[in-house]
């Protein structure tokens, strides 16, 4: 998905989805539908505000967390495995799919309940079935419910696209209208039929718009079953004010019907040394009960942090520098507690792209002016300097050498030819035709436009530095500070000269940020830069389709290299993420995809006893210093 810069926007974002899901160990609560009992676990965090828990609605990252604590799908990510890959969930094994990569048979596990709920007869959950996928699919591709995350199956599932059509209608939509790549071929058996090879949909199918909701609730509830989920997950909703708090509890439907799942048993020597399978093999989920509040208030959920009210915390900008030593360490203040630096690429890229529609910056007619063009994108290239804006960023970012970011297969490991090197951008720029920033034909000192789509203070200091950076090799650059609405416009319509921008991966695989420069994904489509290359072209079509190999692996670095020497963007960095955590909170590994991963972890009462008696007490001050 795209996002626009600054990059502390992706970072909080990053933060909320990896402190969100585990915090503090404690007692308290309020008289509910699950009373607190003695000797409970409980988890007090953060979230953002949370719009719905309808799977096939909701999509922000606060609700798909909310979400994913209720619900489930066929797959979930494997906890430890990096690279990323999925693995069963209500699937009772991996899909046998047919030669052609067309059918995906799934069987689905014998003895799921959803939970206990007024919707259904004397309400009792009743088993899952095949049936339950097949309504809940139709469900995002119902233009009544407007989902958010009807892209994952439009133009893939054969039939799904007829029932999109007809469900636009003002008559109530038929869910009886067959699907014909949706069948449940029994009670237990699930098959998917695609209009075309789709190895991404493993992936998909791991996502919240997958999950697998009751018909019963939905037609109980009408237009509130967003607000009253009913689910197969490990938790249920016990309370939830809007803006103020929400509490989860773990469904006593797991025991009732004798459902175990386990941690990970296996990982690697590096995750057994850090403790990660420590709890190999136990059930899960390992804390009862999970509150989470709405703090807006980042120097609120600071101090809660020092203070030992929370369990983990983003880190405030203000005060970066005391709390994170320039190499990355923690500061002894906060080492010496026992509290822990976290911190992991983000699986995303910024960049600044150049318009192909554009004379100047992108592709004419004339194949010589086309390579004086590409020589004037690679010379900007070799004018960006990563570690003036990675020391702006506070030494938050990572360099990235290519369209595909780590972790991902196909990922470049070499340098770029065209990191900075200032000596080299002004010989191509000569050779572009504008020896020391002056143009040839016109006498004129070169100048580039670039659209913004943002104009806060974050946003005008970066754009300064980049500026700055063109400024020492004689170009000009001219900022044009839009509105996110306005700048999307001018997107759709190709009128950005150059532009900021960052991708973030739906799913972990490299299709995700190639299709970025397939031609017949140009604006309005996310291939804003226009680019167009038959050769990326004719690569991306036969690698959309094909499962994943070393021989895939290979064509995705062939393309990020094709990619590079065309110039077709200014690969500026991947965000770091960062956070700070107490020791008491243990199995925890950063994930990029963390729905439905707060099971695993696990809240340590005594570390967190023990802590509070030789700190909790304590005034600190911001920096975390008494």
């Amino acid at each position: 998905m795209a996002f626009e810069p600054p990059v502390e926007r992706l970072l909080s974002a990053a933060v909320a989805v990896l402190t969100g899901s585990f915090l503090l160990f404690g007692c308290g609560g309020k008289e509910s539908r699950f009373p607190l009992q003695p000797g409970e676990t409980v988890q007090y965090g953060q979230t953002s505000r949370i719009r719905g828990l309808d799977p096939a609605i909701s999509g922000e990252v606060s609700s798909s967390m909310a979400i994913s604590k209720i619900y489930e799908g066929l797959l979930e990510y494997d906890y430890l495995a990096r690279p990323y890959k999925v693995i069963p969930a209500l699937a009772e094994s991996m899909p046998e799919v047919s030669d052609d990569g067309l059918v995906y048979t799934f069987k689905i596990r014998k003895g799921i309940y959803f939970h206990d709920n007024p919707c259904f007869p004397d309400g009792k959950g009743r088993e899952l079935k095949a049936g339950d996928f097949v309504y809940s699919f139709k469900r995002v591709a119902d233009v009544k419910n407007a989902s958010s995350g009807f892209w994952v199956f439009n133009n893939r599932i054969k039939g799904i696209d007829a029932f999109h059509e007809a469900s636009k209608g003002e008559a109530p939509t038929d869910y009886s209208m067959e699907v014909e790549g949706l069948k449940a071929l029994d009670d237990y058996t699930l098959q998917i039929t695609l209009l075309e090879p789709y190895p991404q949909l493993l992936y998909i199918l791991a996502m919240h718009y997958a999950f697998v909701v009751p018909h019963e609730a939905v037609e109980f509830y009408g237009k509130e079953f967003v607000n009253n989920p009913v689910g197969t997950g490990p938790y249920e909703l016990v309370e939830w004010r809007r803006n103020s708090r929400i509490e989860f509890y773990r469904s006593p439907k797991w025991e009732e019907t004798g459902r175990v799942e386990r941690y990970p048993s296996k990982g690697t020597p590096e995750q057994a040394a850090a403790g990660l399978l420590k709890d190999a093999g136990k059930p899960i989920p390992f804390n009862d009960r999970v509150v989470q509040f709405v703090i807006d208030d980042s120097t609120t959920s600071w101090m809660m942090f020092l203070a030992g009210q929370l369990g983990a915390s983003s880190i405030s900008p203000d005060n970066w520098d005391a709390v994170v030593m320039p190499d990355k360490s923690l500061s002894s203040s906060l080492a010496d507690r026992g509290i822990e630096l976290i911190s992991s690429p983000y699986t995303a890229v910024y960049y600044l792209g150049f318009n192909w529609d554009d004379p100047v910056v992108g592709e004419v007619d004339d194949p010589e002016q086309n390579m004086r063009n590409r020589k004037l994108r690679q010379a900007l290239s070799c004018a960006y300097e990563f570690d003036v804006m990675n020391r702006f960023m506070n030494n938050r970012l990572y360099p990235v050498e290519g369209p595909i970011p780590s972790p991902l297969a196909g990922e470049l490991k070499e340098p770029s030819p065209y990191r900075f090197n200032l000596e080299k951008a002004r010989k191509l720029l000569a050779e572009a035709g504008y020896p020391d920033g002056i143009d040839q034909k016109t006498g004129r000192r070169l100048e580039i436009s670039i659209e913004m789509g943002s104009a806060d203070s974050n946003t005008r200091q970066s754009t300064a530095l980049l500026a700055d950076m063109f400024e020492k090799i004689g170009v000009v650059l001219k900022a044009n500070y839009n509105t996110w609405p306005a700048f999307i416009e001018k997107m759709n319509r190709r009128q950005a000269q150059t532009f900021r921008l960052a991708w973030v991966a739906d799913y972990p695989d490299a299709e995700n940020f190639l299709q970025l420069f397939y031609s017949k994904n140009a604006s309005p489509g996310p291939n804003h830069s226009n680019y167009r290359n038959p050769e990326i072209d004719r690569l991306y079509e036969k690698v959309r389709i094909m499962p994943d190999s070393p021989e895939r692996t290979a064509l995705y670095e062939q393309m990020a290299r094709i990619i590079v020497e065309d110039a077709p963007w200014i690969f500026q960095f991947q965000p770091m993420s960062f956070a700070v955590k107490h020791r008491w909170i243990e199995n925890y590994i950063p994930h990029d995809y963390p729905y439905g991963m707060g099971k695993y972890r696990r809240s340590n009462p005594e570390i967190r006893k023990a802590w509070m008696e030789s700190y909790g007490n304590k005034k600190l001050d911001m920096t975390g210093r008494e």
